[in-house]
C-alpha cells in the first residue's frame, strides 16, 4: 500500500514565501549594510562616530525593544494586517532616511524603520508557518532564519557597494521596491486573518515595563566597552533592567490570557527550552561577528572590505545550512538537529580560542564552518521547535520572543566577553579569555538542547494536552 507524500506546496505559496524571504532579507541586511557607510555618513553630516553609531543603535535597539509587541499585535489584530502596516512605516521611513538632510532626521527614521520591523518581523514568520502544510512547518524556520543570514551576510557587500557607487542613501533607497513587491505579492497570495477570538485588549502596563527594561539592559550592554563594567551608569541600568523585567514577570503572570506574554506561553517547558538555548548561543554568535573581524584588520593587516569577504564562509555556510535544516527537521526531529547545531556552536569558540600571535588566516576556516553549521542547524530548529510548541494563535508572539532571547543574548554575551577582552593584557590574550568564555557560555545552550528542547513526538503531546 503507497504512503501519501508530503502535500504539495502550490505557486502562489512558493511566491508568497519568496516575498517573505525578501522582506526578512531586507530587515536583516539593515542592521549590517549602514555599518561600512559610517565614514561617509560622518562626512556628508560634518558629525562625529559617537553620533553617527546611533544610525545603527537606532535601528537595532528600537528592533530588539519591541519585536515582542509586535508579535502579540500580529496575533491578536492580524499577521497580514500587521504585516502590512509594518512594511508601510518600514518603506516610507526608509524613503524618508535616504533623503534626510541632517543626522537628526536620519536617526529619527532609523528609530521608526525599527519600529515598522519589529511590526514585519513575527508578522512574516506567522504567516510563513500558517502558509506551510502541517507536516511541512520545518521548512518556515530555515526559510526565515537563512534568509535573516543571507541578508546578514550580504549587508556589508551591498552597503559597501552602494556607498561607494552611488550614495549611501541608496541602501536605504534599495528597501522601498522590496518592500513594495512584498505587499503587492502577500496582498494577493495570503488570505486574510480569520477574526481573532481573543480580547483585543492591549498591556499598555507590560509593554511600557518590558520595552523600559530591555532598553535600559541593552543600552548598558551597548555602554559597558565605553564606560566600564564597573561605572555606576551601568550598574544604576542594569539593577533598572533587573527590577523592570521582574515586574514585567509578576504582572503577567496576574493577568492571565490578557498579557502581553500569556501564562501559556511562559510555562510551555520546550518553548522555554528553546528561548533559553538561543540565549547561550548567541553570544558566541555575536562574538565572532566582532572580534574575527578585528583579528584579521589588527593582525592580518586586511582592510574593512578584505575582512568582510573574509567573513564568508562562515556567513555563507550559515546560510546554506539553515536552508537544509528545514527538511531535515521534518526527517530526524527537533532534539538531534538542535543537540547537532549545539555541538558545532560549542566547538567553534574553542577553536577560536586557539588563536595566537603567529596565527593566520588559516586558523579561521575551520571554526567558521562549525560555526556556521551549527547555528544553521540551531536556529532554524529551535526557532521551529519553539513556535510550533504553542498554540498557532500565539505564534507570532512566540517567534517575536525567540528573537527577542537571540538579541538579549547577543547583548549580555558581548558585554561579559568585551569586558574580559578589555582585562587582558594582549590584543591576542583578550581575544583567547573571550572565546573561551564563548565555550563555557555554548555549553550551558547545550546542556539546555539536551535537557529541555523536546523531539516532534514531544511537540506533538503539548499539541494534544493543550487541545485537550
Amino acid at each position: 500500500m503507497a504512503t501519501e507524500g508530503p502535500t504539495p506546496i502550490s505557486r502562489e505559496t512558493k511566491l508568497a514565501l519568496v516575498a517573505m524571504g525578501l522582506s526578512v532579507i531586507v530587515i536583516a541586511n539593515d542592521f549590517s549594510a549602514m555599518n561600512v557607510a559610517l565614514p561617509s555618513i560622518e562626512k556628508d553630516f560634518d558629525t562625529g562616530i559617537t553620533t553617527a553609531q546611533w544610525v545603527i543603535n537606532a535601528y537595532a535597539l528600537t528592533f530588539g525593544v519591541l519585536i515582542v509587541t509586535g508579535g502579540r499585535l500580529a496575533d491578536i489584530f492580524g499577521r497580514r494586517n500587521t504585516f502590512f502596516a509594518g512594511t508601510a512605516i518600514f518603506a516610507s521611513m526608509s524613503a524618508l532616511g535616504g533623503a534626510s538632510q541632517t543626522e537628526s532626521m536620519l536617526i529619527v527614521t532609523r528609530t521608526l524603520m525599527g519600529i515598522g520591523g519589529a511590526l514585519m518581523w513575527p508578522a512574516i514568520l506567522g504567516m510563513t508557518f500558517g502558509a506551510l502544510p502541517e507536516e511541512r512547518q520545518g521548512l518556515a524556520g530555515g526559510l526565515i532564519i537563512g534568509a535573516a543570514g543571507l541578508g546578514n551576510a550580504l549587508g556589508p557587500l551591498i552597503g559597501g557597494f552602494m556607498t561607494q557607487e552611488l550614495s549611501w542613501r541608496f541602501v536605504l533607497y534599495l528597501n522601498v521596491p522590496i518592500a513594495l513587491f512584498a505587499v503587492a505579492v502577500v496582498y494577493r497570495t495570503i488570505a486574510p486573518d480569520g477574526e481573532s477570538e481573543e480580547d483585543k485588549h492591549i498591556d499598555y502596563t507590560g509593554v511600557a515595563l518590558i520595552s523600559t527594561g530591555l532598553v535600559a539592559l541593552l543600552v548598558a550592554l551597548d555602554q559597558v566597552s565605553d564606560w566600564g563594567i564597573g561605572d555606576p551608569r551601568i550598574i544604576v541600568m542594569l539593577i533598572l533592567a533587573v527590577v523592570l523585567v521582574g515586574s514585567f514577570t509578576a504582572l503577567e503572570r496576574k493577568l492571565g490570557d490578557r498579557a502581553l506574554v500569556p501564562g501559556d506561553v511562559m510555562r510551555n517547558r520546550n518553548f522555554l527550552g528553546s528561548c533559553l538555548g538561543v540565549l547561550f548561543m548567541s553570544a558566541t554568535f555575536v562574538a565572532s561577528l566582532l572580534y574575527l573581524p578585528q583579528f584579521m584588520q589588527e593582525r592580518l593587516d586586511y582592510s574593512a572590505l578584505e575582512a568582510g569577504v573574509g567573513m564568508l564562509p562562515f556567513l555563507a555556510v550559515f546560510a546554506l545550512t539553515s536552508f537544509v535544516a528545514g527538511p531535515l527537521y521534518n526527517r530526524v526531529g527537533a532534539k538531534p538537529l538542535a543537540v547537532a547545531g549545539a555541538i558545532g556552536i560549542s566547538a567553534a569558540p574553542v577553536i577560536f580560542s586557539l588563536i595566537d600571535s603567529s596565527s593566520g588566516y588559516g586558523a579561521l576556516p575551520l571554526g567558521m564552518v562549525c560555526l556556521g553549521v551549527g547555528i544553521g542547524l540551531f536556529y532554524p530548529t529551535a526557532t521551529t521547535a519553539g513556535v510550533t510548541s504553542v498554540d498557532e494563535s500565539r505564534s507570532s508572539l512566540a517567534g517575536g520572543i525567540l528573537y527577542m532571547f537571540q538579541i538579549a543574548g547577543g547583548s549580555i554575551g558581548l558585554g561579559l566577553t568585551t569586558t574580559v577582552f578589555a582585562a587582558a593584557g594582549s590584543f591576542t590574550e583578550g581575544l583567547q579569555n573571550a572565546f573561551r568564555l564563548d565555550a563555557a557560555l555554548a555549553l550551558v545552550g547545550l546542556f539546555v538542547a539536551v535537557t529541555l528542547i523536546g523531539d516532534q513526538e514531544d511537540l506533538l503531546q503539548v499539541e494534544e494536552s493543550a487541545s485537550s
